[in-house]
């Protein structure tokens, strides 16, 4: 069953994580996506190990790049250059992640985008900012996440630690998406394209949430605190009998339910409050240890849920994928890979009431549509050209006698 998107096209210039993961996302909506790469390929077709197959192929690349077609074109040459412009006339939207200037001096600004296609909608991604003192710096993730404070506030105390996802990618992945869907649905009111601009250091800047606003309104220096909360207790990891689990306590309600299951008195004074149970902290978790020792990690997710209480397992990346739960909403997705044959993919995270799951296709091969976009293209050429001949040959209403 065709997406929402169905009939929105798609030039994805992009390469790596932050832009490709965007276009995987319209992609997975059902928008046309048609991803631009240099004749050497998108620099994570050879990001390993892992690798797949007698082939190697990346599963790096793999996990950004479903639901695509791929074309070729070195934009330094001259053919390169007229196809991207053949494709620019043709698309709704381009998305793009070079560093600023880039795309300018490959003769493609945004004045010369709106000149091919008034409706063109642009997606710009970059590490620190289009503008600004520092806007022309070179970001991968690993490096925002420092620049941005992730890392202050991640891992051990005292310990930076970086997340262990792209986390600043897939932010800005997100912001570009919703950008570029405000843009299609402004462009039905006003017929004019826009450019959208998102960055790495944006996208985590706007996720501090609390971590910011404890520095802007309270002028308290964010610090790590490891798996603690540093505003509720209890909220983090607690050691049972064999192993750790997970145990949010997150308002007065759930603490009453929670306090007797563990052997507290929900009145005790001590623990009477967030702010007192966040003050003893360290008291507070080594009573509530002291009870979780007695007993394996199964049986207190078992209480637990009985009682209400928001637990979970730590579950490891191929227990993720292994769990019924993850399966039952459409987390795992199987495709037909031409060179690895049928392989299992993280699937979309979205879904539409009523819609059956759709098939998903694999990452493209280096150049595997090569021949069927530029065929595409010039259908599309002669269509256009069709068009303005009807028009020309339109009698105006003065020829009518009107």
């Amino acid at each position: 069953m065709p997406g929402p998107l169905e009939g929105v096209v798609i030039v994805d210039l992009s390469r790596v994580v932050a832009g490709p993961q965007a276009t995987m996302t319209l992609a997975d909506l059902g928008a046309r996506v048609i991803k631009v790469e240099q004749p050497g390929g998108d620099e994570t077709r050879g990001w390993g190990p892992p690798f797949a197959g007698r082939e190697r192929v990346s599963t790096y690349y793999l996990s950004v790049n479903r639901n695509k077609e791929s074309i070729t074109l070195d934009l330094k040459s001259a053919d390169g250059r007229d196809t991207l412009e053949r494709l620019v006339r043709h698309a709704d939207v381009l998305v793009e992640n070079f560093r600023p200037g880039v795309l300018d001096r490959l003769g493609f600004p945004v004045g010369r985008l709106h000149e091919l296609n008034p409706r063109l909608i642009v997606l710009s991604i970059t590490g620190f900012g289009h503008d600004g003192p520092e806007g022309g710096r070179p970001g991968y993730d690993a490096i925002v996440q420092g620049e941005a404070g992730v890392m202050s506030v991640t891992g051990p105390p005292g310990t930076p630690s970086k997340v262990g996802l792209s986390i600043a990618d897939i932010l800005a992945a997100g912001n570009g998406v919703a950008g570029v869907l405000a843009a299609l649905y402004e462009r039905e009111r006003t017929g004019r394209g826009a450019v959208v601009r998102t960055s790495l250091l944006a996208s985590v800047v706007g996720a501090h949430m609390f971590q910011g606003t404890r520095w802007t309104v309270a002028r308290e220096v964010p610090e790590s605190a490891g798996n603690d909360h540093p505003s509720i207790a209890p909220y983090g990891t607690f050691r049972c009998k064999d192993g750790p689990i997970q145990i949010g306590v997150a308002n007065q309600g759930l603490w009453r339910r929670f306090a007797p299951v563990v052997g507290l008195d929900p009145d005790d004074p001590r623990y009477a409050t967030i702010p007192d149970r966040s003050a003893r902290r360290a008291e507070l978790t080594a009573d509530i240890e002291r009870v979780l020792a007695g007993d394996t990690r199964e049986t207190w997710l078992a209480r637990l849920g009985e009682a209400g209480v928001p637990a979970g397992a730590i579950r490891s990346i191929d227990e993720v994928y292994e769990w019924e739960q993850t399966r039952s909403q459409g987390l795992v997705v199987e495709v037909d890979h031409p060179q690895l044959g049928r392989i299992e993919l993280p699937g979309p995270p979205l879904r539409f009431d009523g819609a059956p799951p759709r098939e998903h296709r694999a990452p493209p091969l280096l150049g595997e549509h090569n021949e069927a976009v530029r065929a595409w293209l010039d259908e599309m050429d002669r269509r256009n050209q069709a068009d303005r001949r009807d028009e020309t040959d339109r009698p105006d209403d003065r020829e009518r006698g009107e």
